[in-house]
């Protein structure tokens, strides 16, 4: 008998009651995701993160008393293995950087289809990443218009194998689907992604991500 999936425990903080509404009413209609607490300003949703340890916590990046980013670094202080997974309204350079920087697992538009929040949820639970299409094109822009160039020598002790790894990580697939895409099992990809991480001197697939864009890896058009 197949094991059921684990159980994903689930934070909202939106400071929109009826965006917390819809949020909880579409979650709670899959099996392997319950929501554990909803936070309606920042200061909320750091205090239950602390208190009800969920897996991934769903983040607003606009809300009163303090603001989404400042709640993730402290989220993300406190208790380093929660996943925070941005979600927003806004892709500007100002709210991107600062979010991707304090430790956000996937940063997502509002505009995101309800099955691909759902995939984004699941993937950033077993340590994998999302970046919205969108996001990922202003990261390239912004790497390009600042004229930092492309980190040859960061990715020169990269084998071919590892350069298509990092490239199907940075557009979104996780391990499975990489090992499906390469033909290659799924601990042969994680053993890869330890090479990666380890010879880049990265902690986790968001920064591989960035890292693939910054060094025009990927081209997220």
């Amino acid at each position: 008998m197949t094991a059921p999936p684990p159980t994903i425990r689930v934070l909202i903080a939106d400071d929109h009651q009826i965006v917390r509404q819809g949020l909880r009413t579409f979650l709670e209609l899959h099996n392997d995701i319950v929501v554990v607490g909803e936070a309606s300003d920042g200061q909320a949703a750091v205090d239950l993160a602390i208190r009800l340890a969920p897996d991934v916590v769903l983040l607003d990046l606009v809300m009163p008393r303090m603001d989404g980013i400042e709640a993730l670094r402290q989220i993300k202080a406190r208790s380093s293995s929660v996943r925070v997974i941005a979600l927003t309204s806004f892709s500007t350079d100002d709210q991107i950087f600062p979010t991707i920087e304090a430790g956000a697992a996937s940063y997502l538009l509002k505009d995101v289809s309800p099955g691909d929040l759902v995939a984004a949820i699941r993937a950033v639970h077993a340590g994998e990443t999302r970046l919205h299409p969108e996001v990922a094109a202003r990261l390239m822009l912004a790497f390009r218009s600042r004229g930092q160039p492309a980190a040859d020598d960061e990715a020169a002790s990269l084998t071919d194998r590892e350069r298509e790894i990092v490239k199907l990580v940075a557009k979104g697939l996780s391990n499975r689907e990489i090992g499906d895409a390469l033909v290659i099992s799924e601990r042969t990809v994680k053993t890869h992604m330890s090479n990666i991480l380890g010879k880049l001197g990265l902690s986790d697939r968001t920064q591989l991500a960035i890292f693939a864009i910054r060094i025009g890896l990927v081209d997220p058009r």
